[in-house]
């Protein structure tokens, strides 16, 4: 097989600061993440102004929404672990997420929940089997990873930033069928980016049983699980699974039990495969599972900005930026996040780099405080907003801007170092399934974020501008102080997770 003509060890032991695989997985993942953020800029405000759903509801719409695309990413996850392999569970997701796409393109208003449901499971089988692929380009303990992460972070926030301006744009100013056609255009340009450059990854993606396993062991004959039938299996049951998926979506109800449920079930499942292994194994995967745990706190704070700053950025803020330029405050809200993330990425991954040969960089414990620390001074930013307000309660979009630099900072000090750290912690057989829990606390998160942002809008459902903006800024401080009482608590504790976390670092 063409696939097959370069091997692991050869593809590991690449020359200069990054593997030449992870430009192709960039731009693929660079153009789902369009129509992944695309789409959820949209959600809130769309379901506010064209659904005419209260604000209380419209947050409890979207955390559920988005609840269920991360909480998915877990079953895409373990699929691809035992059955699909990860190239052909990504490109069956990419395939869902277009169909989504375009059935929202067709008549968002009738069938806004149908078409949200084939992403929500599209994007389960899709988001966490790429970044999977790309922890396997580097051996277990290469220094590079790190920085490699980064720049993969970098592309996914180039997509996330075109997508987020542009679909919320031409939805608001020209039409909501085009904003959703054109996140299915790009999911179609990332399909065929994958396709025309599957071919440079040797045995990575490849169904188990397949090839050589990540640890560069030859497969044994005559005991692959890759079956053809289980594959349609897996690709009826997904795509009988979307009716359920529309019910649950649209009454919010059954999303609180689902997220009662899918939580306990998945560590129970993790509990039992932690006991196939040995006590330096299972010490790892307890690491990681602190980490897990923290990050669904962070980002209930950081996806406010889909929920209740979407809907901030609608009602209290100018449109002009740095007194020169008109920018729809919406569009702002989408994407300021990624263009820091943009400018700042790479320079992160330097950082990191110089850092390690000097043997001074920071372990991914100290990484992860220091995120919540500058997330703790971006919601301060927010709430520094209503000092800079009118009469009518119209704050400053420089200021609003400014809170996105400072998060952006403590995004880049966890969530690419997370996507790292799960793959180092995982033995290899169990990467995918960690990398699904690392996005199934992103799931959580979302949840939580929800039920935060509804919080706030109930808070402030018939107030006037001017009380709106009080009483959002005010809740956006007490997310500031909360961030930053868990960035303290990480510091304190990191020395006994750099214990668990053995050799890694």
């Amino acid at each position: 097989m063409q696939d097959n003509n370069i091997t692991l060890s050869e593809i590991q032991d690449f020359k200069g600061r990054y593997p030449k695989q992870l430009w192709a997985l960039f731009f693929s993942e660079m153009w789902e993440r369009f129509c992944f953020y695309g789409m959820r800029g949209m959600l809130t405000y769309f379901m506010v102004t064209q659904l005419f759903m209260k604000d209380v509801d419209a947050n409890l719409q979207y955390g559920a929404t988005q609840a269920f695309v991360y909480a998915f990413t877990f079953i895409g996850g373990l699929f691809a672990d035992k059955i699909l392999g990860f190239r052909k569970s990504l490109f069956w997701g990419g395939i869902l997420m277009i169909v989504g796409s375009g059935i929202l393109s067709y008549d968002p208003h009738q069938f806004f929940f149908l078409g949200i449901s084939f992403t929500v499971v599209g994007t389960g089988f899709f988001k966490p089997n790429i970044s999977t692929m790309v922890g396997k380009l580097y051996k277990a303990n290469d220094a590079r990873r790190d920085a490699g992460f980064s720049v993969f972070y970098a592309g996914i926030n180039i997509g996330a930033l075109l997508g987020g301006y542009a679909c919320i744009t031409i939805g608001k100013q020209y039409s909501w069928h085009l904003a959703f056609g054109l996140a299915a255009i790009v999911m179609t340009i990332s399909l065929i980016t994958f396709l025309f450059t599957q071919k440079k990854l040797g045995p990575i993606g490849l169904p188990p049983g397949k090839g050589e396993d990540a640890a560069g062991d030859a497969a044994t004959p005559g005991k692959s699980v890759n079956k053809k039938w289980y594959d349609y299996a897996v690709y009826a049951g997904s795509l009988a699974i979307i009716p359920v998926i529309m019910i649950m979506v649209a009454k919010t109800q059954y999303t609180d039990w689902f997220m009662y449920i899918i939580g306990p079930a998945t560590l129970l499942y993790l509990l039992y495969e932690m006991t196939r292994y040995g006590w330096a194994e299972r010490k790892k995967l307890i690491a990681a599972l602190i980490f897990i745990l923290f990050s669904i706190l962070f980002w209930a704070f950081f996806e406010q900005s889909g929920g209740s700053l979407s809907l901030f950025a609608a009602r209290n803020l100018d449109n002009n930026l740095l007194g020169i330029i008109n920018l729809d405050p919406n569009g702002v809200n989408n994407s300021a996040n990624s263009f820091f993330v943009i400018v700042f990425a790479f320079l992160f991954s330097l950082i990191w780099i110089a850092m390690a040969k000097k043997k001074i960089e920071p372990n991914t414990v100290i990484k992860f405080g220091l995120g919540f620390l500058f997330l703790s001074g971006s919601f301060f930013t927010f709430y520094v907003t209503r000092f800079f307000a009118n009469a009518q309660g119209i704050a400053s979009l420089d200021i609003f801007t400014a809170a996105y630099l400072v998060m952006t900072f403590g995004e880049l000090c966890l969530s690419p170092i997370g996507l790292s750290i799960m793959t180092k912690l995982s033995p290899v057989k169990l990467q995918g399934v960690m990398m699904g829990m690392w996005f199934l606390a992103s799931a959580y998160g979302q949840y939580v974020a929800g039920l935060l942002g509804a919080g706030l809008a109930k808070a402030s459902e018939n107030d006037t501008p001017v009380q709106k903006l009080i009483s959002y800024t005010e809740g956006y401080k007490q997310l500031a102080i909360y961030a930053l009482i868990a960035g303290i608590a990480l510091l304190i504790i990191s020395p006994l997770v750099k214990k668990l976390m053995q050799e890694v670092n």
